[in-house]
């Protein structure tokens, strides 16, 4: 029995050390957290200088429930707002990219400044609004975009929405299981 004591004891002497171990690395990470927050912040800073000023044009996007009002200003630098914070920030970057490609497409990127609002719906039915109100935007600028833009289908208003429940039913066209007895 005095030997499994000893050895209980033992094992707790140890138990200390490693702790000691592990707070170092601690540490070592909060020192690394502060430098990425520095780096986010700057992004942030070049992001919110955009300004908006002068004549625009405006147009109005739409998907399912989602809406969004598009107003572009020539002679920008490539900002883009939307709903007062950077596009980088509101969508994920698949998102984002989705709702950028007809600017991707006409080459229109780099010297246009966009300022969106959006409401409605989720966060994909969003982008494809700002999609459609970007490529509505684009054809007030240049009619001679229109045929490459219509060739890819967003010009036209998507609008497929889900179906209502009705009475009776258990979702739109569920029907409850039949049962013969």
């Amino acid at each position: 029995m005095s030997e499994k004591k000893t050895i209980k004891k033992e094992e707790k002497k140890e138990v200390p050390a490693k702790k000691e171990e592990v707070a170092p690395k601690k540490e070592e990470e909060k020192k690394e957290v502060p430098a990425k927050k520095e780096e986010e912040k700057k992004e942030e800073k070049v992001d919110e200088k955009v300004k908006f000023s002068g004549k625009y044009i405006k147009a109005i996007g739409r998907r399912k429930t989602a809406a969004a009002q598009i107003r572009i200003y020539k002679n920008g630098k490539g900002g883009i707002v939307v709903n007062n914070k950077p596009i980088s920030k509101y969508f994920h970057e698949n998102k984002a990219s989705l709702a950028l490609q007809p600017l991707k497409l006409t080459s229109h990127l780099r010297d246009l400044d966009l300022s969106i609002l959006v409401k409605g719906g989720g966060s994909n039915a969003q982008a494809e609004a700002v999609r459609h109100g970007i490529s509505r935007c684009l054809i007030l600028i240049d009619e001679e975009l229109k045929p490459s833009l219509k060739a890819k289908g967003w010009l036209t208003r998507d609008s497929r929405k889900v179906e209502r429940k009705k009475p009776g039913l258990k979702k739109a066209r569920r029907a409850p299981q039949w049962s013969k007895r």
